[in-house]
């Protein structure tokens, strides 16, 4: 008998039945949460607009749905393996080595997820006797953080026990080691004061190095901070991991994704993309050409870069295989395509943006249209000018009838034109706009085209909340880093080196810099914990310089971008190769035409900043 087998005879029977059925309640507990925070935030738009009586305990409710939706929902995905990282730097390790390695980012996991279940624990016996404004009991807004926290602990543990005896008992040893070295230095060095910030920069750099899930990198950094300083109670990382995501407005984000699944499980989707490749397949490079488009129209929905490349390249790869072009140039046109929708309203960075800088939300909604418009029309110059030409019947088939494509278009397009129309119109919040999409989505795709059952709409909310809370879950891992950071005084000291280059060498250079920045560290986070980190210092300082918000907001955003689907380690671009079927080196040749163009739009954006304050000018922002 092997040594796996005897590792999973004796522990994982024991964990792996509670640790599914746990994973099942969570999914359940998060596709319910959505669906009640739904109908919370579109009730209390219609009572306030309708009957002129807003319910004043909505938004308190639909904050305490959210914190359980992301908790619930990161459980979830950590029950199923959701959580991606960057494996880049492991290729380069010895395989006697690498397999430790790899399995000892597992117990990193159990770790973190451990130490989330103690602070949060410590939360819940805080707040226990204390009450919001409003008379809700405190402790409910932190009780589904250690739910998830505990139902995470249980499904990583299963994880790390899943493997070779040998190398569980190996990987597990080399962590302890770990702490002790790490607990050893503590002692050692009582009046080192700087130790907190030098283990969380080591956690953070290691955590990146090995592969670690983005989310766990931040939370690791974060813990050890809140664990190493003694000035600090450990209560605090489980709190400023759920302030996080306590905010009414990020509850956009899960509701566009919502918005965007419908479309696609009820097929407005598929006819919206069908209808583009019938209108554009005549032309060279008819295909990619679709995929821009597609990726444009599908921003101003879904609201996430990845849902959107998931979204179109669902449809389109199998059109793409059927005509015989090349999956690699396809997959560059896609991260391209994904950079350049990165503006486009209600892009989810958009909404972070806004939220962590203080900037107007809808003020950048409106920002990005014309730069996004721009870097549009030079991409598809450039899929016309080195695409090949395709026949629709080899994309297609068997075509859909022109009616049902018309009519599935148009209730597609009139999603889009609502979304907009309420955000210029100042009608009502990005995150009320996103749950009128989302029952728009629900309702109307399925009198429609009755493609919607009820159980794939139960579906759709399930797979959806594990979505957003892994997600989510990122932004509250950065949120609790960014904390960290504030105690050290690293993002003035940050800005005093910035704005020095400001004075001394221009402000255009800083601009330069930040860009740089941006890129470098949108291609090792994924791209709303970079903003988190980094908006706060450097939106302050170009205003100070003299830069637009409006202007310098949207630059930051593509910069991330850009870093988040480019080579050699974006992990947006690792989830695109994902889903066009290809492999990293074989789309860095093709890709590069595509990028430089984007990268080009990028700079002339950045020169020229009526391009992206005209519009919200003419708005009245």
């Amino acid at each position: 008998m092997s040594d796996i087998t005897g590792t999973k005879k004796i522990i994982v029977p024991v964990i792996s039945p509670l640790s599914s059925w746990l994973t099942k309640m969570t999914a359940i507990l998060g596709g319910i949460s959505l669906f009640i925070n739904v109908i919370v935030v579109f009730s209390s738009v219609i009572f306030r607009y309708a009957f002129h009586s807003p319910l004043e305990w909505a938004e308190e409710v639909a904050r305490a749905l959210m914190i359980a939706l992301v908790f619930f929902g990161v459980a979830t995905s950590s029950g199923k393996g959701g959580h991606i990282g960057i494996d880049l730097f492991l290729g380069l390790l010895p395989n006697s080595i690498r397999h430790y390695v790899v399995h000892g980012t597992r117990w990193i996991l159990v770790c973190v997820s451990l130490g989330l279940v103690i602070s949060s624990y410590n939360l819940v016996e805080i707040t226990l006797e204390q009450t919001t404004e409003t008379g809700m009991p405190l402790a409910l807004f932190y009780v589904p953080v250690f739910i998830g926290a505990t139902v995470m602990f249980i499904a990583t543990l299963e994880h790390a026990f899943q493997e070779d005896k040998k190398i569980v008992l190996r990987s597990g040893i080399g962590v302890i080691c770990l702490m002790v070295i790490g607990y050893s230095c503590q002692i050692l060095l009582p009046d080192y004061t700087a130790l907190p910030a030098v283990f969380m920069f080591i956690c953070f750099i290691l955590g990146i190095i090995a592969g670690i899930p983005i989310a766990f990198t931040l939370g690791l950094s974060a813990m050890v901070f809140f664990l190493s300083n003694p000035t600090l109670p450990f209560v605090f990382f489980a709190q400023q991991v759920s302030a996080g995501v306590d905010h009414f407005v990020l509850l956009a984000i899960p509701f566009f994704l919502l918005a965007g699944a419908a479309m696609e499980v009820n097929g407005m989707s598929s006819r919206l993309v069908e209808f583009i490749v019938r209108g554009m397949g005549k032309f060279k490079g008819g295909l990619n050409m679709t995929t821009v488009l597609s990726m444009a129209f599908f921003s101003g929905i879904s609201g996430s870069k990845l849902a959107d490349v998931a979204a179109v390249g669902g449809v389109l790869m199998p059109a793409v295989k059927r005509t015989k072009q090349s999956n690699e140039d396809a997959a560059g046109v896609f991260a391209a395509s994904a950079i350049m929708a990165e503006s486009i309203p209600p892009c989810v960075n958009l909404i972070v943006m806004g939220f962590v800088a203080n900037i107007s939300i809808g003020a950048l909604f409106i920002a990005g249209i014309v730069p996004a418009a721009c870097l549009l029309i030079i991409l598809l110059i450039t899929a016309n000018i080195f695409g090949k030409r395709i026949n629709v019947a080899d994309a297609y088939p068997v075509l859909m009838p022109r009616k049902q494509l018309i009519i599935g278009a148009t209730v597609g397009l009139l999603m889009i034109l609502m979304i907009g129309r309420g955000v210029v119109a100042g009608i009502a919040t990005s995150t009320e706009i996103s749950a009128f999409a989302v029952v728009y989505a629900i309702v109307v795709g399925r009198i429609a085209f009755r493609e919607l059952t009820l159980k794939a709409t139960i579906k759709l909310f399930i797979d959806m909340s594990a979505m957003s809370g892994m997600l989510l879950f990122i932004v509250a891992s950065a949120t609790s880093l960014s904390y960290a950071l504030t105690i050290e005084m690293i993002p003035q000291k940050c800005a005093d080196i910035l704005v020095s280059i400001g004075n001394n060498h221009g402000a255009w250079l800083f601009l330069l810099v930040s860009i740089i920045i941006l890129i470098i560290f949108g291609s090792v986070l994924e791209g709303a914990p970079a903003l988190i980190i980094f908006a706060p210092i450097l939106v302050p300082i170009a205003i100070q310089l003299g830069f637009h918000p409006l202007h310098y907001g949207i630059v930051m955003v593509f910069a991330m971008g850009f870093g988040l689907f480019s080579p050699p380690i974006g992990l947006g671009l690792y989830a695109t190769c994902t889903i066009c079927g290809v492999t990293m080196k074989d789309v860095m040749r093709p890709m590069l035409k595509y990028q430089l163009v984007i990268f080009t739009g990028i700079i002339l954006v950045a020169l020229f900043p009526m391009v992206t304050t005209w519009l919200p000018n003419i708005m009245g922002y």
